[in-house]
């Protein structure tokens, strides 16, 4: 069993939703990057989602694309990447997740890549761009070395193709919450209403179901699992965050933000 689906069965016993927290490795640089997931593992984050810079990250909007950027310009690479990883895997047994783009695992090949990334500590994929119907090699090496593929729904979705979807995931489900990038908003929309309840009765408990891009605080946090959410993704919120504070205080703040997420859902 996989350390994604024993954190939600872990959950689950002691009813709590899961935190899935979202960071660029390599920004603002190594340092900084370790101080903000070793602040998340402190505040309390269940799930931690890390992300290797691409040139064209397609579903990400301004914040994320920046932070992305900025890790590129100071030398980010996948070696890099895996890295700084396994230094993040010593210091935690929480399932960590690996989200970029398909081109990367293409260009080195699916096995190869996946091979690497789950020997350096990796226990789930999250790939925006891999459309489910054309993912059966990468389903093949998913498979292979026994991680977790976390497939996207967004609010339109057909209902025959979220079963599709569900049918080739594991670990979870991503909801994407609105229609667009990620980034910040500032009201739920009925439609992302309508989508969590849709997904949640379409998956009939086989699945849990988590719901990104655009959470931001607390309240939102816990409005979300209110609706149904098994789990919320906070991403730009912690970059925005780790963009405005000093180095040294990395860690302390987002360890503080985390934790009020936390006790939130």
């Amino acid at each position: 069993m996989s350390r994604i689906k024993n954190k939600f069965l872990e959950l689950k016993s002691k009813n709590q939703k899961a935190l899935i927290a979202y960071t660029v490795v390599g920004y603002p640089n190594e340092k900084g990057t370790l101080s903000a997931v070793r602040g998340l593992i402190k505040g309390g984050a269940d799930i931690i989602e890390l992300g290797l810079p691409f040139s064209d990250p397609l579903a990400d909007g301004p914040v994320i694309q920046n932070a992305a950027h900025l890790a590129l310009t100071k030398g980010i690479n996948t070696t890099k990447f895996f890295d700084i990883v396994k230094k993040i895997r010593k210091e935690t047994d929480l399932p960590l997740v690996l989200m970029t783009y398909t081109n990367l695992l293409y260009r080195q090949g699916f096995d190869k890549f996946i091979s690497r990334a789950k020997k350096a500590g990796i226990d789930g994929f999250i790939l925006p761009d891999m459309p489910v119907e054309e993912a059966s090699l990468y389903l093949d090496a998913i498979h292979k070395y026994k991680v977790d593929a976390i497939f996207l729904a967004s609010p339109n979705t057909s209902k025959e193709r979220i079963k599709k979807i569900i049918r080739a995931s594991s670990g979870f489900l991503y909801l994407v919450s609105v229609y667009g990038t990620t980034g910040v908003q500032q009201k739920i929309k009925k439609y992302t209403i309508d989508a969590i309840k849709n997904a949640k009765k379409i998956s009939g408990g086989k699945i849990p179901v988590a719901v990104g891009f655009g959470i931001s605080s607390p309240k939102q946090a816990k409005s979300f699992v209110k609706i149904g959410a098994d789990a919320i993704i906070v991403g730009s919120a912690l970059l925005r965050l780790i963009d405005e504070i000093e180095p040294n205080k990395i860690e302390s703040r987002i360890e503080n933000f985390t934790r009020r997420l936390k006790r939130s859902i």
